[in-house]
């Protein structure tokens, strides 16, 4: 407290929280000149007098009292009095924190008419006027909108001081006047002085110093003032609904001012940014600003990337899905993974088919400059290291059978009947090896891809694509690289001779599925070498069925979309039948190429990747009731076991019918058909190969789970497209299904025969295992993966 008397008038102001007892006040006479000044000081007192123009004004927090002419002396006694009188009101008191909370917590006992601050929910409070108890605990409360409430003693947050029978229709003009009071830079005035003074401060306090009253409105805008504060004031003790508040250190304070400003500037440039949003949302489709205005800027990109993040489940920490969450928040959006999703398509950044599967999957899809430049190195400088020991096979007739959109082409075949009757088939199988040597930075490169990716969107090769395109996959008419197994058959299809070498080729003919069945159909006397690899494949089948092997071939769908990006690309569907003439010959030829690979390997002492199959325990001839064809392959599919590996001999493999097999025919697309060459290549050179078995089977861990996941999500990509495509059909159009197996009472697993595609539906009494049914699509939502069908009657 401080009293200044000067040129003989005097003002008296109380400009602290709470007058000190009067025993702690000290007196202090100064002269100087003309001017004279008392002051009474304690630590968190100011009282001041001044003497001006014949009149004294004397203040007391809110009261004021004008006296006249009184000496320094006996304004002390005055000012004496009065504190004595203000200790009787209660309005000075003693600042022990204890003894506040005992007075204060004796008046905080709920009663009818009380107003108070609760908490409604996790995000809302409320003022409400208490009305009764309700239990031993619990109070009805009735808030602004004259909703009553039975409340826990916990939900409160503050009871506002010295209101009795509050009306509760008053609360919004309440809450209204007490928000016009907030001025944060009265906390900060409030905050210099306490910390001067190193004292704390309740509510009424502080709206005494700031406010200069404690009437019910202003502790009110004090504590909504202290309980907004993120800088000058942390509270120091809370017991129920009060607490006592201190100061925060000036070094603290200034901290918390810098992360203050750094957050608004933070919740502006997110406003900027969920505004440009909603600009976005808003416009047409052709006006959308293009995916790569959305990157151009680090903090646009950053939070476009939480977005993308959360719309896969894939967020780094918990910052980026804190800023995807506030960003789908202001956007009116729940926090969930699909609401990310739409808001994305929404603005134009995915398109409305995003593959979400191969975001997530992190799969390579580009090359970095460096590997496209020792791709571009190895087409124009790598010699052949095998070039002296290739056998000239140009003048064969060269058949490679593909899909029409096929652009690595890695195999193709030649036959000719031998003068004793027999079939001798040549498997050529294009040879990156000599381009690319093990532990190379493209051999590397590939290694971590370990297979070529095949979606109906596009395709991403295991091998940067001109060089797989134009240094080692076969073209017609060119000569072409190769390690070509070449087969003569036994009458009954067994191998009776074979040999692997190094060769040069000249393909013939690029054909499709489709156009060499036609061929094979046409029976056409030019083309008899397509007849004999048809031949030849028939006698391997029936002697692989013979040794055991199980007929696992059915319908398959492929879809080629064009223009993905677009809201409606262009789909098309084929339906592979995997019995059909063409591609039962290539088939039968890779397997063939397989088992020959493992008997080489096995005579050789050769470690490569051998592939087995466990034979199934379950007698095949159980199913031979079942209908020929997709009806028997989808029974006996359930009975195969997993399939193993084995890096020092052949094994069986069971389901092939074969004492060993290596898969050797793809070794563009596939990594350990690759690893498998490797090894060939150094034998037929005539140096150690390059990799033991311990090394083969650490690599084939690695790429194993690499081409699980990429099947997983080849498999996902076919059935979203697969699902669009129904979708767009008429909804009326019925469709050809056959019944594989009855899964449970009406419930028939079936199989789309326009479609390839095997699915569930609902089918009428009686229908059984092979028959043929109609069916409509129900429903089809690709992204969210769902497709139901329902059975109907006629034709």
């Amino acid at each position: 407290m401080a009293v200044r008397v000067m040129n003989g008038s005097a003002i008296f102001r109380c400009c602290a929280v709470s007058p000190p007892p009067v025993a702690a006040l000290r007196c202090c006479l100064y002269q100087q000149h003309y001017h004279q000044s008392i002051q009474f000081h304690s630590s968190s007192t100011c009282l001041s007098i001044s003497r001006r123009h014949n009149y004294r004004l004397v203040s007391f927090g809110c009261r004021r009292v004008a006296i006249r002419r009184y000496s320094a002396p006996s304004l002390v006694d005055l000012v004496v009095e009065e504190l004595k009188l203000l200790r009787k009101r209660g309005i000075v008191r003693a600042s022990n924190n204890e003894e506040l909370l005992v007075k204060k917590l004796a008046k905080q006992v709920l009663q009818k008419g009380l107003l108070l601050e609760f908490r409604k929910d996790a995000e809302r409070v409320m003022l409400a006027v208490a009305q009764k108890p309700d239990g031993k605990k619990n109070w009805m409360v009735i808030d602004q909108n004259g909703v009553m409430a039975s409340i826990k003693p916990q939900q409160i947050t503050f009871i506002v001081p010295g209101v009795e029978n509050f009306n509760h229709n008053e609360i919004s003009s309440f809450v209204q006047k007490a928000q016009n009071n907030l001025d944060p830079s009265l906390l900060e005035f409030a905050w210099n002085e306490l910390l001067e003074k190193n004292k704390s401060t309740t509510v009424e306090e502080l709206a005494e110093m700031i406010f200069g009253s404690a009437e019910p409105l202003e502790s009110y805008s004090a504590y909504l003032l202290l309980s907004k504060d993120e800088i000058y004031f942390a509270a120091l003790e809370t017991k129920g609904s009060f607490s006592v508040y201190g100061p925060r250190p000036v070094v603290q304070v200034e901290e918390l001012a810098q992360r203050k400003r750094a957050k608004e500037a933070a919740e502006k440039e997110l406003e900027e940014f969920v505004n440009s949003m909603k600009t976005a949302r808003n416009m047409p489709l052709p006006a959308k600003p293009p995916k790569s205005a959305w990157i151009s800027e680090e903090k646009i990109r950053k939070k476009i990337e939480s977005l993308q993040a959360y719309a896969i489940d894939d967020w780094m920490n918990e910052d980026e899905k804190r800023t995807a969450g506030m960003i789908l928040k202001a956007m009116g959006l729940t926090k969930t993974s699909s609401a990310a999703v739409n808001l994305l398509i929404d603005i134009g950044y995915f398109p409305l088919h995003v593959n979400l599967d191969l975001l997530k999957t992190n799969i390579r899809t580009d090359y970095p400059e460096g590997i496209l430049a020792a791709a571009e190195s190895l087409l124009s400088e790598s010699p052949d290291l095998d070039e002296v020991d290739r056998k000239d096979l140009t003048h064969l007739k060269v058949f490679a059978i593909d899909v029409d959109e096929a652009d690595e082409l890695d195999d193709a075949l030649s036959a000719t009947r031998m003068q004793d009757g027999r079939i001798k088939v040549w498997i050529h199988v294009a040879d990156p090896s000599s381009l690319v040597q093990p532990g190379s930075l493209i051999d590397k490169e590939a290694m971590k891809r370990g297979t070529s990716v095949f979606l109906p969107t596009g395709t991403y090769p295991m091998f940067p694509e001109k060089l797989a395109m134009e240094g080692m996959s076969m073209k017609q008419g060119k000569l072409c690289k190769a390690v070509t197994v070449s087969v003569v058959l036994h009458s009954d299809g067994s191998i009776a001779e074979y040999m692997v070498e190094n060769s040069l080729i000249k393909p013939t003919y690029m054909l499709t599925y489709e156009s060499a069945t036609e061929l094979l159909h046409l029976n056409l006397e030019e083309e008899g070498e397509l007849r004999l690899l048809s031949e030849a494949a028939a006698l391997r089948l029936q002697w692989r069925r013979g040794q055991g092997a199980i007929d696992t071939s059915t319908l398959e769908a492929r879809i080629k979309v064009t223009n993905p990006d677009d809201p409606e690309p262009l789909i098309k569907l084929y339906v592979e039948n995997q019995a059909d003439p063409a591609m039962r010959l290539v088939s039968e030829m890779m397997i063939l190429c397989g088992e020959v690979i493992a008997t080489f390997g096995s005579f050789n002492n050769l470690n490569l990747p051998y592939r087995g199959q466990p034979q199934s325990n379950i007698d095949i001839s159980a199913f031979a009731h079942l209908p020929e064809g997709p009806v028997r392959s989808s029974a006996l599919v359930k009975t195969m076991r997993a399939a193993e590996m084995d890096f020092r001999k052949p094994i069986r493999h069971g389901v092939l019918g074969l004492p060993g097999y290596v898969q050797f025919t793809s070794p563009i697309r596939r990594y350990m058909d690759l690893l498998a060459h490797y090894q060939v290549k150094a034998f037929l050179r005539g140096d150690p190969p390059p990799f033991s078995a311990g090394q083969l089977e650490g690599l084939s861990s690695l790429i194993i789970t690499n081409v699980k996941v990429v099947r997983r999500l080849s498999n996902s990509s076919l059935r979203y497209w697969i699902i669009e495509y129904l979708r767009r059909q008429p909804k009326a159009k019925r469709f050809s299904a056959l019944v594989l197996r009855i899964i449970k009472d009406r419930i028939a697993a079936i199989l789309l025969l326009e479609v390839g595609l095997q699915a569930s539906s609902w089918v009428s009494v009686g229908v059984r295992v092979g028959d043929e049914v109609k069916v409509q699509v129900e429903s089809a939502h690709p992204r969210d993966d769902v497709l139901t069908f329902k059975e109907v009657q006629g034709t």
